[in-house]
């Protein structure tokens, strides 16, 4: 839950949003709703759900980002001096305000799409809260609810494009594989995403009291973990697409992506310091991004050639 240094200011509500990493956090919904109304439905979903996915999705994410900021004022006073609270550019009212703001259209989303979408998002949010307020300076394993968090991102979209059927006691499976294995991905990856981010803010983290991972164990022991984690992410997206039968695209494109964060990471393994958490974090945000981009054309592709081939006949 870290950002990269900035150069120069920007709008601090703005700011607060991350726009560094927004292409990984706008594609990530689109990316699950395409993918679940492709597997459900075989078709395109419809235009005005499908916005209002990537809003709510987007303002879930985003909402924790700026509540992560106003419990950790402290913190990024020694790692990111420079941010909208500890540099006193907005205050932590209002800093709270605009986190509950981003709520609320995450949750009126939700709602609208299927309340178990809503269901998802509230679980979702308590975890990542209750990181960001207590858990975060408690224990070293305060990475592991940050990633069952945004691994339920994928999941709750999925649910508003394909129902369940919970609520309604009509469910005869929960969630079909493609959609399991998307939060798998999303949870393990977000482990060493974190993680990376966290390895640059040890000596904040150190002088808080803050007993993060790369505190307690050191950081020559994270980047080792965080390889792992992204080993066991990247294959977690091939297996979405197996069990999603996409196509070349995809496979392309997660292939090629995967080779190139693993070797980011393996460069991580033998250069365990800050500074290189720091760039593999946001190295991270540009694989996913690139990943569910992927996603996205293969896709529009498939479904774009099904359409043209079926006017055809």
């Amino acid at each position: 839950m870290v950002s990269s240094k900035d150069s120069k200011p920007r709008n601090p509500y703005l700011d607060m949003l991350r726009p560094e990493i927004a292409d990984m956090n706008i594609a990530l919904p689109a990316a699950s709703a395409l993918l679940a109304s492709y597997t459900a439905i075989q078709s395109f979903p419809e235009l005005v759900p499908f916005i209002i996915a990537i809003i709510g999705g987007y303002a879930a994410i985003t909402s924790s980002y700026v509540y992560n900021d106003c419990c950790d004022i402290d913190i990024d006073k020694a790692n990111l001096p420079n941010r909208p609270l500890p540099s006193s550019r907005i205050t932590r009212e209002q800093g709270l305000k605009y986190s509950f703001l981003l709520f609320v259209v995450a949750s009126v989303a939700a709602f609208y799409l299927n309340p178990e979408s809503f269901v998802v998002l509230l679980i979702a949010v308590l975890t990542i809260s209750i990181y960001s307020k207590i858990v975060k300076r408690t224990t070293p394993l305060s990475f592991v609810p940050v990633g069952i968090s945004y691994g339920l991102v994928p999941i709750g979209i999925w649910l508003a494009f394909d129902p369940a059927g919970i609520l309604k006691g009509t469910s005869d499976t929960i969630l079909p594989l493609p959609a399991i294995f998307f939060g798998i991905m999303m949870c393990v990856t977000d482990w060493g995403f974190t993680l990376s981010g966290v390895s640059r803010d040890v000596e904040g983290d150190r002088a808080n009291n803050a007993p993060t991972l790369p505190v307690t164990y050191g950081i020559p022991f994270t980047s080792k973990l965080v390889s792992v984690f992204w080993t066991v992410g990247v294959i977690a997206s091939l297996l979405i697409g197996w069990t999603a039968s996409l196509g070349p695209v995809f496979f392309a494109g997660a292939i090629i992506g995967g080779i190139w964060i693993l070797a980011q990471a393996l460069d991580f393994v033998k250069n365990p310091i800050p500074d290189r958490g720091s760039q593999l974090f946001i190295q991270g945000a540009r694989y996913r991004g690139a990943m569910f981009a992927s996603l996205i054309i293969d896709v529009v592709l498939s479904l774009t050639i099904a359409s043209y081939t079926g006017l055809l006949w």
